[in-house]
């Protein structure tokens, strides 16, 4: 299947093996929970699945449960009927009845109230809801996907979550894992995402410099792909020229990837030392491969795999 109309970025074998099993879900109908933490991409992907798939070209249809009131949240998924509750002044109809033969995407499903979740296990059960101050009953012909950045086993354990609800959505699920741990993905991502902004903010030219690139490769984003997009914007939106250097990115940004040598918070991986270096070599070789390869002790080969491997141009 082609992923032409959402692009995912999958340089790394980690992100590789996730699109995989993400073309593999999206033909089936059952409920599918996507989790992850926050700014991995998660409602990118459950969109990703939604375009893979033959619901396609049928709605797709989001809810926040986290920034919702809980009798808000309840109000947009099953709809409502005249009077149902103050300020009910006319028939509303919920994204289950909206959503068709679609897909709704329950966005940080760990956030709904101990009823609501009662609700949506019957939804899942029965594949049937009414809405609220109704009797009529309803079919529901859209896929459900959840997304959470909360261990669900952890809070069905501490019992803030049901454990029937719980099973019900685990049936198919998807681990997004952090940028840290697909580091391969971090430059394609951020040109994919420079070519957004610069669309964005009218900066056509403006590119990474080498040093820039370097820092972006080794940092470890713990706000994930969102953190790097918000980087890449400020950078564009105060860099003084079309070549973005280290100095147009966060404090924060540019001290861990400098590496504060003698801390022990500061210690970065091998692979981490090992990117830096090859970058280095590949800069000072004005990127002669069998120069940096010869610099480096290893065969060419292996330097162009590392070379991919890390993203490095």
């Amino acid at each position: 299947m082609s992923t032409e109309r959402l692009p995912w970025i999958a340089e790394d074998p980690a992100s590789q093996r996730l699109l995989e099993l993400a073309q593999k879900v999206a033909t089936a109908a059952t409920t599918l929970l996507i989790s992850g933490e926050s700014g991995t991409g998660k409602d990118h992907l459950a969109r990703l699945v939604h375009e893979l798939g033959p619901r396609r070209d049928a709605p797709f249809l989001k809810i926040d449960c986290a920034s919702l009131p809980p009798n808000l949240v309840e109000s947009e998924l099953f709809g409502h009927e005249l009077g149902a509750f103050t300020g009910a002044v006319e028939r509303k109809l919920g994204r289950l009845e909206l959503g068709g033969n679609g897909t709704i995407v329950l966005d940080e499903v760990a956030a709904l109230t101990p009823g609501a979740q009662g609700k949506l296990l019957r939804v899942l059960q029965e594949r049937a809801f009414e809405r609220l101050g109704g009797t009529e009953t309803l079919r529901i012909e859209a896929r459900v996907v959840a997304l959470t950045n909360v261990d669900l086993t952890a809070a069905v354990a501490s019992g803030h979550f049901r454990e029937d609800l719980y099973f019900r959505l685990n049936v198919l699920a998807l681990l997004v894992p952090p940028l840290r741990e697909r580091r391969a993905d971090i430059l394609p991502l951020a040109d994919h995402l420079l070519a957004t902004v610069r669309a964005i903010h009218s900066h056509p030219g403006t590119h990474l410099s080498e040093p820039a690139r370097r820092m972006l490769a080794t940092y470890a984003w713990p706000g994930n792909v969102r953190e790097l997009r918000n980087a890449l914007e400020r950078a564009v939106v105060f860099s003084h020229s079309d070549t973005l250097e280290p100095a147009d990115f966060p404090d924060n940004i540019r001290a861990a990837a400098s590496g504060a040598a003698g801390s022990i918070v500061g210690l970065r991986s091998l692979e981490e030392v090992e990117c830096e270096v090859i970058a280095a070599t590949l800069e000072a070789t004005h990127y002669k491969i069998s120069r940096a390869a010869e610099a480096l002790g290893i065969s060419r080969k292996t330097l162009l795999e590392k070379r991919k491997k890390y993203g490095l141009k």
